[in-house]
């Protein structure tokens, strides 16, 4: 034993260790012996582990883990919450950052009408800036670059006629960041997403009443000012009803093929059944390598929507109408509810049947879910659809308005819903595309809306829930941790994202979070000055994240493991010095 070490019992050793600080835990074994001795040991890791992370026993460890040591080390050692880089080249608000698939660029969207395209090389660098306020918009907002990264979708907010606002969508050419084609979009908060390399898709937005619309997504070619004029750049994919001022926001696209083999499998049942075949990874990095709980809000309700029979739409309008003229409709009924059921009967029988068999069969099914933000009783988006994507839909030949329709199929119907009971401020993906997750801010429970246009206050703390694209059903509890204190008309989307291992979002309390998937622990607070629009990790490297804020930073954080490889590979001075040293003495 070391001297001045003395024997201290194993369980006395354990409870001294609980309160040391992670690096001192994983460092103490250079001063002890009697550390080393037991530093390997399965117990007490695994006892040390639960107590200090606080994670529920009935957790088990990580599917790809070797050891509860190897767990400890990874969640201390691979977070990126190491700052290591601040860019200000923006001079606004800078509201959305998004990698490339290669991971060797990113972009940034700003409050100062720009988008800037940035080299993610050992130190980042800014390679190109475009300005869009040439073409009379107000705001870059979001950005996304397609499958094999040569074209860059844009979205932001376009000024119209009398100032009016609107959406638009820019595809940008990675070879020469020049502007190919333009895309309006409304409302601006479709955002819009791709579908394939070359097709992506928009919104647009037809008032019907005072709180009824219809939803219009488009299919629309990236190439659309270089095709011949023979060819078709643009299809309607989706005609969607929307009820009391409600719209279709935020779209997205979920490929169905990788379900089978997901990169994490979230659920502890399913992962013990497969832990037969489940190879081990090195948990720490995809690239690099080296040696008490609160009372949880309602569950969303997951559901499929309800067959649209019944009485014939014709009989039930003029039912309802003689029942007005005779006084049988209680006379409290207003003018918003009236519209509404009224609405509600017309297309009762004017609307396509959904999909059979949403949930995929095919482990190599080409076919893709349109996922989307929608609402069906306030216009804040409290409900998340989910439409089938055919393997035909997905080209923009055929007929502009689609496939041939029956007079009785004006509309399309949803082939599923999942209520959250709360406004959404931001959605997001797991890198398999296996996986939904969604912030949101919950409804006071039991609360009843009366008026489409008041709805009801949203509470500060921000829930982060899981969604199997699979089973179409929530796993694991919310995740908590992330604030947020604007009122319902003045939400505004908080960016997540998902890596192998993690979850990162935004936050208006001037801090981003990052959250263990399998654990679901927080395990690192990044801060800001300002509220933290977003985030985003690098795909090939999952200890690289960035966060952008209304403070007009990017922040670049890099775990501690990352940063001892980063440093190992730069030349190290003092050794120079000292070679020049005893040189000159020599």
């Amino acid at each position: 034993m070391d001297a001045g070490c003395p024997r201290l019992p194993d369980t006395v050793l354990f409870e001294i260790f609980l309160y040391l600080d992670h690096a001192d835990v994983l460092s103490v074994g250079l001063v002890c012996q009697q550390w080393r001795a037991v530093a390997r040991d399965e117990f007490l890791w695994k006892e040390l582990f639960y107590r200090y992370y606080r994670v529920s026993r009935d957790v088990p460890r990580h599917p790809g883990a070797v050891s509860w040591y190897d767990e400890f080390q990874r969640l201390y050692d691979t977070i990126p919450c190491v700052e290591v880089q601040a860019l200000k080249e923006h001079n606004d608000q800078v509201l959305h950052l998004s990698f490339s698939h290669s991971g060797c660029l990113f972009a940034s969207c700003s409050k100062d009408c720009t988008v800037k395209i940035w080299s993610n090389e050992l130190d980042i660098s800014l390679q190109h800036s475009s300005n869009m306020r040439p073409y009379n918009w107000s705001y870059t907002q979001f950005s996304q670059f397609n499958s094999d990264d040569s074209l860059l979708l844009v979205s932001g907010v376009f000024v119209g006629p009398h100032n009016s606002s609107s959406g638009e969508i820019a595809v940008i050419s990675m070879e020469n960041f020049t502007l190919l084609s333009r895309v309006r979009n409304k409302p601006y908060d479709v955002f819009g997403c791709w579908l394939n390399e070359t097709n992506l898709i928009s919104g647009n937005l037809h008032r019907i009443g005072r709180i009824t619309s219809c939803s219009v997504l488009w299919l629309n070619n990236a190439f659309q000012g270089i095709e011949s004029e023979n060819v078709n750049v643009v299809k309607r994919l989706f005609k969607i009803q929307n009820l009391n001022a409600s719209t279709i926001r935020t779209v997205m696209v979920a490929d169905c093929s990788r379900y089978d083999s997901p990169d994490l499998l979230l659920d502890y049942e399913e992962q013990l059944a497969a832990s037969s075949t489940c190879p081990v990874f090195d948990l720490g990095s995809d690239s690099e390598e080296e040696g008490a709980k609160p009372k949880p809000p309602p569950e969303p309700a997951v559901q499929e929507l309800p067959d649209a029979g019944g009485v014939p739409a014709e009989h039930g309008l003029q039912q309802l109408f003689d029942g007005i003229m005779e006084g049988h409709v209680r006379p409290a009924m207003t003018e918003t509810e009236l519209e509404t059921k009224v609405a509600e009967l017309f297309v009762r029988n004017r609307t396509k049947p959904p999909e059979p068999n949403l949930l995929p069969t095919d482990s190599n099914s080409k076919t893709k879910y349109l996922i989307f933000t929608t609402g069906c009783l306030t216009y804040s988006p409290h409900q998340i659809g989910i439409k089938k994507i055919l393997p035909h839909q997905m080209t923009t030949a055929g007929p502009v308005l689609g496939e041939e329709r029956r007079s009785d199929e004006f509309f399309d119907s949803l082939d599923h819903v999942i209520d959250i009971h709360g406004h959404i401020i931001g959605m997001g993906l797991s890198p398999d595309h296996r996986y939904l997750y969604v912030n949101s801010r919950a409804w006071p429970r039991d609360c009843v809306i009366s008026d489409p246009m008041q709805p009801p206050p949203i509470a500060e703390e921000i829930d982060l829930h899981v969604f199997d694209l699979k089973t179409m059903k929530e796993v694991k509890r919310a995740l908590r941790a992330h604030r947020a204190y604007t009122p319902n008309e003045e939400c505004f989307f908080i960016f997540l994202d998902v890596s192998r291992d993690f979850v990162a979002s935004g936050a208006e309390d001037r801090h981003g979070y990052i959250w263990d998937r399998h654990y679901n622990i927080c395990l690192a607070k990044l801060q800001h000055d300002n509220v933290v629009n977003s985030v985003a990790f690098s795909p090939v490297e999952q200890e690289l994240l960035l966060t952008a804020s209304d403070d007009t930073t990017i922040k670049v954080w890099r775990s501690p493991r990352a940063m001892r490889i980063r440093q190992a590979r730069r030349p190290r001075p003092r050794k120079l010095l000292f070679s020049w040293l005893l040189n000159q003495k020599s």
